[in-house]
């Protein structure tokens, strides 16, 4: 009966459907035989496969080159040749990338540096944050260390002990037994001998005899190294002292070098007998023998190489080394039958003369043979004596060696002025490529210029002068017509190098020439400035006199470069020189009010005073507001005993000017002038036209102060600070006159006040801390300069105030501290130097007190050369450990400072009584005030 159900394995005799593939289904794709597909059957088309995977929900795989860019030329050229032109684009493109990263290089490396400061003050690390409990160990005493508890296991848990033992062998048991037992009875081998004397084939041995003969060897080397012979009579030539020299010196060698030099003189066999022609083979087995100290091995073998190479100049030379003197004339005169054109083996022949007529000798030989070797001219002029000898023998060499700028250069040394024209110019004709030569002419016409007598006008003196310029000037042109193109940097070289010699007009004559050569128009101001400032580096005064004197040629209007200019002048230049170019600079700039300033300072400070009168009168007219020319004047007046002259003309720029900084001169000058009433009247006017100017306050306040007028005074510093609440001298005045009329309470209430409208002020903080000290709370001091140096981290003057609060073992280490938070600020390093000089350690102090009071580079930078206290403190020094050259290179470095700042500076320069005394006289002051 037939079923009626539908046959599942049916599929199996059908055919396969078009595109089949088995196992596609389940991600099998991979494994399609040959068999499976037949032959030349194709696989699964791509989007056969891309279905069968979406179905399975696998993501594609993406090419990445389907996206590349077809104009970007990746892989292009992988294949071409790596010419000379790649290289230099490449070469063109580092350099622009370097220029790009070292433009922002100086700002990135701040920015990274602030970013880092910062970083580690938010996140300190562990060291640092247990530094203070760290040096907290070193107070801890032996007893508390002591009691400290050791390490053990908290963890209240019974650990088990594991013991475990072992059963003793019967061989260990009985060796104990028998250790300290005796014997006491022979073994059968013993009684045979008879006892313990060991049977001997012949007779008992007779030492008496090994004695004698050990005594005789003994007598004999003895006296072979004493020099003298007991057994023939006759005496050696040993020197008992020389023999023992010779000892010391010989160089024991151990084991392992001496199979090193077995090797290498194996190998050096073999290089030899291989290649017998190859010099440099000989000259290394002759010194290895040498080194080893076989000397005659070492002579036999060069003695080959001799014979092998004789063309070799090497193999001569070191034959004549490893001889005596005689031997190695011997040598040499076999040398030069062989190579006869080495200018090495004559002048090592000559080396060998002791006798000056022989050394000429030999060197005049050499000239026959080598005429054309310029070391060998030269050698030979050197051994001449006479002047004319030399020359007759320069100018054989010129005319035999054309070419050489050296001989003709000496040659022009030699000969008068006149004919050394003549000589440079044979020289410049026969060499035209030559630089030197023409440096030489300029030099040579400097020099002629300089012997003019004084019969001579200035016009042909000048006349003669030109001529320099135009001799350098016609060289560079002659040199670039003939393809001679030295750069700037070379040039400028050559420049300082006639500075040294002492031809000052010839490096002025390159500067001018040369200096403008290769550069960019806009780059030419920064260029030349740098170029004067890298002379002046190199202590080249001249070469940067004449790099600026060519720059104001080209830019006269540039207040910068004259002030450069000036400050070159007063360090090196003369009074004179200084004068002239200042007047220069006031011709170009007139507005530039510094630099009449500095013109009648200079001529204030060299003693004329009407000099300074008629420049200030000048710059008057080109500047008639002008604050500082208009003070400058009153100082000026003031300071010569003119005071009717000096309230005249503060009248006059009150009215002309009419600035607040002039007014509160005005009221300084009444006031120092001990018209007390008129500074009143005058700050009182002032205040209403500059009622934000806080300095008019702190007038009025110190004169109602000094008056003892409080009430007054407290009026005037509470509208101070009222006015100006930013100014913190105001609040710290304030604070001292309520302190000074007893008032400590209200002190600490102003300045608790002046914190809060000026956080993060140093200046209030220490006054705060001194309120507490002159309270008498040295505790609450303490803790008060904490809580600032939370406020201020890197003030060097709160620093400086708690290193001296500490315990004098530990401030060294609190300075450290200090230079670190405040980056070697100048007043640590002058606390620095003060504990130096505490632990009477006098060079380090010294060089930490030069440390703190660096030069200034310019006006406009304010480092610790303008705070007075340290110059105070340096000179104090100085007077207890220096002497009279130290403490007057101390005073002459602060003058040149003129400090203005400080704590006990300010007070004593701006007292009444000290009025018109200079800085050398406050200097002295102050250094009797610190302590």
């Amino acid at each position: 009966m037939a079923s009626n159900k539908p046959n599942k394995l049916a599929f199996l005799s059908m055919p396969a459907p078009a595109s089949y593939v088995a196992g596609l289904g389940r991600g099998a794709s991979g494994f399609t035989t040959r068999s499976d597909i037949g032959p030349a059957r194709e696989g699964p088309s791509a989007e056969v496969i891309a279905e069968a995977q979406a179905r399975r929900g696998e993501d594609t795989e993406v090419d990445p080159e389907q996206f590349q860019d077809p104009d970007n030329e990746y892989g292009l050229f992988a294949g071409t040749a790596y010419e000379q032109d790649d290289e230099e684009a490449d070469k063109i493109y580092e350099a622009v990338d370097a220029a790009m990263d070292a433009r922002r290089k100086a700002r990135r490396e701040a920015q990274e540096q602030a970013q880092l400061a910062k970083h580690r003050a938010e996140r300190p690390k562990i060291q640092q944050q247990f530094a203070d409990l760290k040096r907290g160990l070193s107070s801890v005493t032996d007893e508390e260390w002591q009691s400290i508890p050791e390490v053990g296991n908290l963890t209240k848990r019974k650990r088990p002990k594991y013991e475990r033992t072992y059963a003793v062998s019967d061989s260990i048991l009985v060796g104990d037994r028998s250790r300290g037992e005796y014997e006491n009875s022979l073994d059968p081998m013993q009684q045979q001998t008879g006892g313990l004397v060991t049977p001997a084939e012949a007779g008992p041995t007779n030492f008496v005899e090994i004695g004698q003969a050990r005594d005789k060897i003994l007598s004999l080397k003895l006296d072979q190294v004493s020099g003298t012979s007991t057994s023939s009579g006759l005496s050696t030539s040993i020197d008992p002292k020389g023999y023992l020299t010779s000892l010391n010196s010989v160089v024991l060698k151990s084991d392992a070098e001496i199979g090193d030099i077995k090797r290498a003189r194996m190998l050096f066999d073999s290089l030899i007998k291989s290649n017998p022609k190859h010099a440099p083979g000989w000259i290394a087995a002759a010194c290895l023998e040498e080194h080893a100290g076989r000397m005659v091995a070492a002579r036999k073998l060069i003695k080959q190489g001799c014979e092998q190479c004789p063309k070799n100049e090497d193999v001569w030379l070191e034959a004549a080394r490893l001889h005596n003197k005689d031997d190695a004339k011997v040598i040499f005169a076999n040398a030069v039958q062989h190579v006869g054109q080495s200018v090495k083996i004559w002048l090592a022949a000559a080396d060998l003369e002791n006798d000056v007529k022989a050394k000429r000798r030999v060197l005049r030989k050499a000239l026959e043979h080598i005429p054309n070797s310029v070391r060998l001219w030269k050698e030979t002029v050197n051994l001449e004596t006479s002047a004319s000898d030399a020359r007759v023998l320069l100018s054989r060499a010129v005319e035999v060696i054309p070419l050489s700028v050296e001989l003709w250069l000496a040659l022009a040394q030699l000969e008068t002025l006149d004919k050394a024209k003549a000589v440079l110019n044979k020289a410049r004709k026969a060499i035209p490529t030559s630089h030197e030569i023409w440096i030489a002419a300029g030099r040579l016409l400097e020099q002629e210029a300089s012997m003019l007598g004084a019969e001579k006008t200035e016009a042909e003196k000048k006349k003669a002068l030109d001529l320099v310029d135009k001799t350098i000037e016609a060289g560079v042109r002659e040199l670039r017509k003939h393809g001679v193109l030295l750069t700037r940097e070379q040039w400028l070289k050559e420049a300082e190098k006639c500075e040294t010699q002492g031809s000052r007009l010839t490096c002025e004559a390159i500067v001018k020439a040369t200096i403008a050569m290769d550069i960019e128009e806009e780059d030419r101001l920064e260029t030349w400035i740098d170029d004067a400032e890298g002379a002046l580096s190199r202590n080249m005064v001249g070469t940067a006199r004449a790099v600026l004197a060519y720059a104001l040629k080209v830019f006269p209007d540039k207040k910068n470069l004259w002030i450069r200019a000036a400050g070159l002048e007063k360090a090196h230049g003369t009074s004179e020189s200084l004068d002239a170019i200042l007047t220069e600079a006031v011709k170009h700039c007139p507005q530039a009010e510094v630099l009449w300033l500095m013109a009648a300072k200079e001529r204030w400070m060299s003693g004329n005073v009407q000099g300074a009168r008629d420049v200030l009168a000048t710059a008057f007219d080109a500047n008639k507001e002008s604050e500082k020319i208009w003070l400058a004047a009153v100082k000026l007046e003031a300071e010569n005993g003119h005071l009717d002259v000096a309230r005249e003309l503060l009248i006059r720029a009150r009215s002309t000017a009419d600035t607040e900084r002039i007014w509160m001169k005005s009221a300084t000058f009444e006031r120092q002038q001990g018209q007390l009433d008129a500074a009143l009247e005058t700050l009182s006017a002032a205040l209403k036209k500059f009622p934000k100017f806080s300095k008019l306050y702190m007038i009025q306040g110190q004169i109602y102060q000094s008056q003892n007028n409080f009430p007054a005074a407290r009026s005037s510093y509470a509208a101070g600070y009222k006015a100006c609440p930013k100014e913190p001298t105001l609040w710290v005045l304030a604070s001292r006159l309520e302190e000074a009329d007893g008032k400590s309470i209200k002190a600490r209430a102003l300045l608790d006040k002046a914190r809060q409208v000026n956080p993060s002020n140093e200046l209030i903080w220490a006054e705060a801390v001194g309120v507490e000290e002159r309270s008498g709370g040295a505790a609450q001091a303490k803790a008060m300069l904490a809580r600032g140096l939370q406020d201020c981290p890197s003030s060097g003057l709160l620093w400086t105030m708690s290193i001296w609060l500490e315990p004098r073992p530990q401030r060294k280490t609190r300075a450290l501290d200090a230079l670190k938070k405040t980056n070697d600020n100048p007043l640590v390093i002058c606390t620095v130097a003060r504990l130096f000089w505490a632990e009477r350690k006098i060079e380090r102090a010294r060089q930490w007190f030069e440390r703190a009071v660096p030069p200034r580079p310019d006006d406009s930078v304010e480092t610790g050369a303008d705070n007075g206290d340290l110059w105070g403190w340096w000179l104090k020094f100085e007077r207890q450990h220096g002497t009279e050259e130290h403490r007057e290179e101390v005073r002459v470095k602060c003058v040149a400072a003129e400090p203005h700042h400080g704590i006990v500076w300010p007070a004593i320069a701006k007292d009444l009584k000290n009025n018109g005394k200079s800085t050398r006289e406050i200097l002295e002051m102050v250094a009797d005030v610190l302590q």
